[in-house]
C-alpha cells in the first residue's frame, strides 16, 4: 500500500485542518483560508513552506503571517457581508485577500511603496476588486474614509490604538497587537454603541512594530 503524495493540496488540508484543532472554527474563515493561494503571496525562497503554519519573510524586513494568526484575527472580526474593514499594514496582502472574500470593502494602507505594488498585482490576478489601496502612514488610518465596522492592524502598537479607535463604529470591533517587545498582546476591542469598549486579550503574539510615517526605500 502506497503513502498518498504529498500535494499542495494535501498540505492545504491538512493546514486547514490544524487551524480548526487550534480554534478557528468560523467555517466562513476557514473557506476563505483555503480559497486563498497562499503561494502567490510567499516569496520564491520559501515556496516550499507555503503550507506550513508559519510566518515567512517578505521584502522590506516585514512578514506574511502564520495562518494560525490570520485565521484567529479574522474570526475575531466577526465580519458581516456588508462591513467595511481598515487594514493597517497590507504587506504581501495574504491577509487583504481573506478579508476581501468576507467583507463587503477593506481599505488597506501600506507605508512601503514595493510592498504596496506588489500586493496590488496579486489582487488584480485574484480579481479582488472590493480592495481599496493607499500608500500612507498607517498609524494616521484612513479618516477620509472613516467611521468602518471593523478594523484590523497587522503591526504592533505600542500602546491603545486610540486614533484608530475614533474611526470605528460605535458598535465596531478592532483587533490588533499591542505592546512594546518583542512579544505583544492580541487585543480586541468591541464598542458597546454607546462610545466605551469592551477590551479582551487573545493570545501572545509577535509582530512588527507600528511606525509612523512612510518608509524611505533605496
Amino acid at each position: 500500500m502506497t503513502d498518498e503524495p504529498d500535494t499542495d493540496d494535501t498540505r492545504r488540508a491538512r493546514l486547514i485542518l490544524g487551524l480548526r484543532s487550534q480554534g478557528v472554527t468560523d467555517p466562513n474563515v476557514l473557506g476563505a483560508l483555503e480559497q486563498t493561494p497562499r503561494d502567490l503571496f510567499v516569496p520564491d525562497l520559501f515556496l516550499d513552506r507555503t503550507w506550513e503554519d508559519s510566518a515567512l519573510p517578505i521584502a522590506c524586513g516585514q512578514t506574511i503571517s502564520q495562518p494560525f494568526i490570520v485565521g484567529l484575527m479574522t474570526q475575531a472580526l466577526t465580519l458581516e457581508p456588508r462591513s467595511r474593514v481598515l487594514e493597517i499594514g497590507t504587506g504581501s496582502g495574504y491577509q487583504t485577500a481573506v478579508l476581501a472574500r468576507l467583507a463587503r470593502y477593506v481599505y488597506t494602507v501600506e507605508r512601503y511603496r514595493t510592498l504596496m505594488g506588489e500586493a496590488e498585482k496579486r489582487f488584480k490576478a485574484l480579481d479582488l476588486t472590493n480592495i481599496i489601496t493607499r500608500f500612507g502612514d498607517g498609524a494616521e488610518g484612513w479618516r477620509d474614509q472613516a467611521p468602518f465596522d471593523r478594523i484590523l492592524v497587522t503591526a504592533a502598537a505600542p500602546g491603545e490604538p486610540r486614533e484608530l479607535l475614533s474611526q470605528l463604529k460605535p458598535s465596531g470591533v478592532l483587533v490588533a497587537p499591542v505592546g512594546r517587545g518583542p512579544v505583544q498582546s492580541l487585543m480586541r476591542y468591541a464598542g458597546d454603541g454607546k462610545g466605551d469598549f469592551k477590551v479582551e486579550t487573545l493570545c501572545d503574539v509577535r509582530f512588527v512594530p507600528l511606525l509612523e510615517g512612510v518608509a524611505r526605500e533605496l
